[in-house]
Order: structure tokens, then C-alpha cells, then sequence
């Protein structure tokens, strides 16, 4: 069963009784981990139960594929059904389920923890056509309205509230790993103390950490054709540990918001009425950088630079070459695409 990311987390609360193996897969293995944990909390009442709580580990399950059918049908001493974890779930494990599930025994619910698995993936593609007892369902990192839902329930349960340009803030700085924005917001829940409302202060003193503002001047230097400061900001970024995927991403999410923005443009808003309907907002310390790309860049400019980065991270994953070096080369024809007059 195939099961899109809009539906997900409708999923998760209430899966259909009869699935019981499901692999969950994607870029956000915060997210992956937290749907994996939720599943878990509907079979177990404690997850580290030592009777009816199993966690394998990918090589072990393909060097012995028998063990899925062992586990799955194992009796649990204290009664009740038995959560089955195996991590680092691949397309090595294929054939091994692939046998499985065309003689599933037992009843216990197997959650595969996988990375970010293509469409061509062939444990992808075995979940999703599977019409009998298996699952899959993608995690994506959070944006829009499923960002701000994750920000504001988690700031609710600690009392907090954040006003318009700490929302927008923190809008721009989380979302690329659901556990880890979470962190981040627990971290600023201790940071404000007595206090109930979360300012733009509060957001950058906690939040904003060094490597979240390197990489916003990475992001700034390639879409405002600053060669010289990219160069320097790029090196700052990669010695502070961000990965190159990480930075085309976000790279990806800037131009996309330049793209909407040109294009309520094309509609007859000037270039403030554009920019004011963006969401997330642009942060105000951001506006003026991205008031004047949109005059520089042109809708035809932007496709091209979107197109770069797809490449770009494609490259990332399968070429020889070292994703430092592919991320370097992206940036650096992107900014000269910037200079580029009209």
C-alpha cells in the first residue's frame, strides 16, 4: 500500500488492522524515528519492554532473513503483540522480505526505518505494490503549514506563544529534520523561563545558532552574485559541519520563494505586496537582500537556478566526485547567473 504525505500522519494515529509491516522512509529521519516511535506507542504502553520490544539491525537481517519470520512469530512471555524495529532498512533487505510477505506468519507489527529511498528503490517499490499487509509512507522535511503546526503545538505544551517575526524566524530555521526542530524548540522553551511569549530576540539568542546564520549568508551570497563572501561563507559552512545536501535544499527553498514571489508579480503586486505574501514570511534582517534579488532575477534566471541545484544534488548522491566539490560549483554558477544583466 502506498500511502502519500499528506496522509501520513492520518495513517500513523489509525493504520488499517490488518498492516503490519511498514516501512517508513525518507530525508527527515527525525520524522522517521517519531512516526516509528508513534506506531510503537499503539502496540506497547513501554517501548523498551524487553519482552515484546525488538530492535535489528539491517546486515543482521540480511545475513540471516529468517529472522523476520522467527520474530514475527515468537510468543511473548507476558502475553500481547510484539513491535518489531529493523533500522537502516535498504534495498539489501528486498529479497528477505520480498519472501516474507508472500507467507507472512505471526502478528506483530515490523516497522522498517529507512533513508531516503528513491522511487526506483526496490523495497520501496515492494511495499507500496503490496495489496495485503504492508505499508509505506515518505517523510519529507516540515514546511508551510506542517512546520507551523509542529512549532506551535510544541511552544503550547510549554505555555509559549510567538509573535509574528519569531514565528517567521523560527519558520526559516527549522524543518529539515522533525527531531531535531523539536530540540531546538525545547531548547528555547527553558531559554524564556518565566516568560510566555516568544520575541524575535528570544528566537535568534536561542535558535539562531552560528551555523544557521553561515548558512543564511551562503544563501544570500549565491542569490545576490557575491562571489567573494560565497567563497568565504561556503568554507565557514562545510568546517561547521553542513552537509552539501543540506545546503542545496535550502538553497532550493530560497529560490522557490523568489519563484512565488515573481509570480504574484506577474499578477499586478508590486514587489512589497509580493513579498508580503509569502509564507513563511521573510524575516525582516532577509527583506532587503530579497527585495532586491527579485529586481535582479528574472522567472526564466530562477527555473535555471532551481535546475542547477536539482542537478546538483543528484550529483551529490551518485558521482564519484566529493559533494563539497558539487555543492562549491552549483553556488558558484548560480551567483554568476546573478550578475548576469537582463
Amino acid at each position: 500500500m502506498k500511502i502519500t504525505a499528506g496522509k501520513a500522519d492520518g495513517f500513523i494515529k489509525n493504520p488499517p488492522p490488518d498492516i503490519r509491516c511498514i516501512l517508513i522512509y525518507g530525508p527527515d529521519q527525525g520524522l522517521v524515528f517519531e512516526r516509528s516511535k508513534a506506531l510503537g506507542g499503539l502496540i506497547l504502553d513501554d517501548l523498551n519492554d524487553p519482552f515484546n520490544s525488538v530492535i535489528l539491525q539491517a546486515p543482521d537481517v540480511k545475513a540471516d532473513p529468517a529472522i523476520i519470520a522467527d520474530e514475527a512469530a515468537a510468543l511473548s512471555m507476558m502475553g500481547g503483540r510484539r513491535f518489531i524495529r529493523i533500522q537502516d532498512a535498504a534495498d539489501s533487505l528486498s529479497a528477505a522480505f520480498k519472501a516474507y510477505l508472500a507467507d507472512p506468519v505471526g502478528d506483530a507489527m515490523i516497522v522498517l526505518e529507512g533513508g531516503d529511498l528513491s522511487p526506483r528503490s526496490s523495497l520501496r517499490k515492494l511495499f507500496e505494490a503490496d495489496k495485503s499487509i504492508a505499508a509505506a509512507l515518505p517523510c519529507y522535511g516540515d514546511e508551510g503549514r506542517n512546520l507551523s503546526d509542529v512549532v506551535r503545538e510544541t511552544l503550547q505544551k510549554h505555555g509559549l506563544n510567538a509573535d509574528r517575526d519569531a514565528m517567521g524566524y523560527l519558520l526559516n530555521h527549522l524543518g529539515s529534520d522533525r527531531q531535531v526542530s523539536r530540540g531546538e524548540l525545547e531548547k528555547l522553551a527553558i531559554y524564556m523561563g518565566d516568560e510566555t511569549l516568544v520575541t524575535m530576540e528570544h528566537a535568534i539568542a536561542c535558535v539562531g545558532d552560528s551555523g544557521a546564520f553561515s548558512l543564511d549568508n551562503v544563501i544570500m551570497a549565491a542569490a545576490n552574485g557575491d562571489h567573494a563572501n560565497l567563497e568565504t561563507t561556503l568554507l565557514r559552512c562545510f568546517d561547521e559541519g553542513n552537509q552539501p545536501i543540506m545546503i542545496l535544499r535550502m538553497l532550493a527553498r530560497h529560490f522557490h520563494k523568489l519563484h512565488l514571489a515573481k509570480g504574484h508579480m506577474q499578477k499586478g503586486l508590486n514587489i512589497d505586496q509580493a513579498m508580503a505574501k509569502l509564507r513563511p514570511p521573510i524575516i525582516f534582517k532577509q527583506a532587503p537582500n530579497f527585495k532586491k534579488q527579485l529586481g535582479s532575477w528574472d522567472l526564466k534566471r530562477i527555473s535555471m537556478a532551481m535546475d542547477i541545484i536539482t542537478e546538483a544534488e543528484g550529483d551529490c548522491k551518485n558521482s564519484a566526485y566529493p559533494p563539497e566539490t558539487i555543492t562549491s560549483r552549483a553556488l558558484m554558477r548560480i551567483a554568476q547567473a546573478a550578475r548576469v544583466r537582463r
